[in-house]
């Protein structure tokens, strides 16, 4: 493929939102294509999958699937891993996984352990994980070049998704 990058995903919030935001940063147009089941099963049976999974983005030539691997990918060719040395951003945005991990499982779970997962998650997420990444948008405002870099750009969905969840909890409790 050559041109736009082209991302297959469900039509929903998920692991494609930080690549939507990447490639926005890094200035990128690019096509969407929302699979129901019947586009779903023909890629697998194509073979585009390589693990049976979605996101996949078709970019310079290639098949990408693995959120983490694609974000990479985008982060390198367009230079936003920043001016971190690159494993400082590796941590920054697999700590982010394993928070979007733990908002996946809550959405699993039966209503009545919502509740307290929510609670459980909002004390993770204040104690272990905002605290690192105030200091270090305090250090970026700090020293404000451009845009951001992949950490910003990996952090920010999940932010947006937990609003929306305690926002949700919120509601639920009027």
């Amino acid at each position: 493929m050559t041109g736009k990058p082209k991302l297959y995903y469900f039509n929903g919030r998920g692991q494609m939102e930080s690549i939507h935001w990447l490639l926005v940063a890094a200035g990128v147009e690019f096509e969407e294509e929302f699979l129901e089941t019947r586009e779903y099963e023909k890629l697998l049976q194509d073979g585009a999958l390589l693990f049976q999974q979605v996101p996949m983005v078709e970019i310079d030539g290639m098949k990408m699937v693995q959120t983490r691997a694609i974000l990479s990918y985008i982060a390198r060719k367009h230079n936003l891993y920043g001016r971190r040395e690159q494993c400082t951003v590796d941590m920054y945005v697999e700590r982010t996984r394993d928070l979007m991990d733990v908002i996946r499982v809550h959405h699993k779970l039966p209503p009545k352990e919502k509740e307290k997962n929510l609670a459980l998650n909002n004390e993770r997420a204040t104690t272990r994980y905002f605290p690192v990444y105030e200091k270090r948008f305090v250090e970026s405002i700090s020293k404000l070049t451009g845009n951001g870099d992949l950490v910003d750009i990996a952090y920010s969905p999940i932010c947006k998704t937990l609003q929306v969840l305690s926002y949700k909890a919120v509601m639920e409790h009027k």
